[in-house]
């Protein structure tokens, strides 16, 4: 007779770890950024990663799956937020096409996997 196992942690969720990445991502390439930008854009941009993860894993705290689904959501929309900042960036020179290029596709993998994560707590709802 096998016993059901543990949840498991928010830390070991992909959307989770994937959060993470994206937040030293964007540390990474806001480094570059001009020093008169440090406290607007770069800021901004930065609470909007951050805000991902953290978000996630408050929305893996809550007892109800509807609770759940409304930190998901929320960090869905720091996510579309931070997608705005880089496109932003772009138009103002601060990145090249290339980094546009990448930091969107990570950021459009990251929706997915939120996505998907949404879904399947809006069926634990039901």
């Amino acid at each position: 007779m096998t016993q059901a196992s543990e949840p498991k942690s928010y830390k070991d969720l992909a959307v989770w770890q994937q959060g993470r990445k994206l937040v030293q991502y964007a540390y990474v390439m806001t480094k570059a950024f001009p020093a008169e930008e440090r406290h607007d854009l770069v800021s901004q941009m930065r609470r909007a990663a951050v805000s991902i993860p953290s978000n996630i894993a408050e929305g893996c705290g809550r007892q109800h799956p509807k609770d759940t689904i409304h930190f998901l959501t929320i960090a869905r929309g720091s996510l579309y937020e931070l997608e705005t900042q880089i496109y932003l960036s772009f138009d103002l020179g601060y990145i090249s096409a290339t980094d546009l290029e990448v930091t969107v596709e990570k950021i459009e993998k990251m929706i997915q996997l939120l996505q998907g994560f949404i879904r399947y707590y809006r069926t634990l709802a039901k």
